[in-house]
Parts: structure tokens; sequence; C-alpha cells
């Protein structure tokens, strides 16, 4: 190959590889061209996140909603919000991954709280909640307990925000999952329990009902009586 032709068949590879190589805003395919939507749902069913990558990814989920929070209420409200869409994805799934024979949406109330308290909770936290009970004050109101919550083990808050209890976040995947299964409700949200001196972090989550709901539990009492 002479001199003059070496710059042009250097140039007519890269030109190659440029036509080869992914746009850069596109996706990034690994050699196997698989992605993550090509695993079998139940592959990774019994993996567990590290607790300190957790612990990192949540610290700057509070950190990113804080920064646009004006207040502790309206923080709360952030990432209960974030929580939401992952309760609607993790009723799907988990219902997907459990036996044929019981793979059924819940129909009736106490079902779903116990798909919460033991199905869901041992998922996120590899054991069931620590409670589950119906509220004296209206039977529209239950309460899920979790002594110990993982997401605010790693927290440290402010005198000044003492008030605020970052498992806000689970509240709104339960949301995600009541709503999700057709249990619409008029708000979930995380409570520290008072009082409290065993279990400092005790929470109690506050799952309120609408109307409807209730009222719809009271016709398919009133059938299987």
């Amino acid at each position: 190959m002479s001199i003059s032709q070496q710059p042009k068949a250097a140039s007519n590879v890269l030109q190659q590889q440029l036509q080869q190589a992914p746009p850069s805003g596109g996706l990034r395919y690994p050699s196997s061209k698989k992605t993550i939507y090509d695993r079998n749902l139940n592959r990774t069913r019994t993996s567990e996140l590290s607790r300190a990558s957790f612990a990192y990814l949540f610290i700057e989920m509070i950190s990113y909603a804080q920064k646009r929070a004006p207040s502790v209420s309206d923080l709360e409200k952030r990432l209960n919000a974030s929580g939401y869409p992952l309760g609607l994805k993790l009723l799907d799934l988990l219902i997907y991954r459990e036996p044929p024979r019981s793979a059924l949406r819940p129909t009736r109330i106490l079902a779903l709280l116990q798909f919460v308290h033991t199905t869901l909770w041992k998922h996120l936290f590899g054991r069931p909640a620590d409670a589950l009970e119906l509220s004296n004050n209206s039977p529209a109101e239950y309460m899920i307990t979790d002594n110990e919550p993982l997401v605010n083990a790693y927290i440290s808050i402010p005198k000044e925000m003492s008030q605020l209890n970052c498992a806000a976040y689970v509240a709104g995947i339960i949301e995600g999952v009541c709503d999700g299964a057709g249990f619409v409700t008029e708000s979930v949200t995380a409570h520290w329990a008072e009082g409290e001196d065993i279990w400092p972090g005790k929470t109690i989550f506050l799952i309120k009902f609408k109307p409807e709901v209730i009222e719809r539990e009271g016709i398919l009492k009133g059938g299987t009586s």
C-alpha cells in the first residue's frame, strides 16, 4: 500500500466503526444483545441488595427531595410519592411469583393487608412486619407496625426536623400496592410510636381506605355470611 493510500484506508475503517457504534443518545446493549427486560422475573427472587448500597442510594434520594421541600410534611409527601410507583410494580411482580394456585389478587381488605404485612415485607426487608391491627377510631383505618424499619436505620435526623419519619417512602409503597389492587386509599402515612422506650424507632403505618372500599367490603361480607 502506498503512503497516499494509508490515510484513505484509515478513514474507511473509522467510518465503519462509527456506523457500527450505537448513537450516543440511545441505549447501549451488551455483547449478548440482551437487556434487563430479557431476564426471567423469578431469577432474582432470592437476591439481596447490599445494605451499604441501599443506604447510600436512599440517603441521596432524601437529600434530593429535601432540597426541593420547604417543610417536613412536604418532604414526607415527596418520599411517599417516590415509593408509590414501586408499590404498583411490586404488586404484579409478587403475585406473579406466587405458586399458580395462590397467584390471585386479594379481593378482601384482610387478605390485602396480610399480603402487605407478610409477602411484601419479606420481599423488601427479609421478615414480616411486627403487627397488623384495626384502628379503634374508624373501621376504615388499619395499622401496620414495624419495630425497627430498615429505612430509618442509617438516617440521622436533626432536632429541628424531629417529626420527620423517612419511612414515608415505605408508606408510599404500601399505598401503591393498595391502589393497584383496587383498594383505593385516602392516605397511607408513617408515624413514630409515642412513649416507646424498647423500640425507639418503632413506626406505625396508618392506612385509611376510602368509604367505597369499606362499603364494598360490607357487601362482600354480607354475601358470604
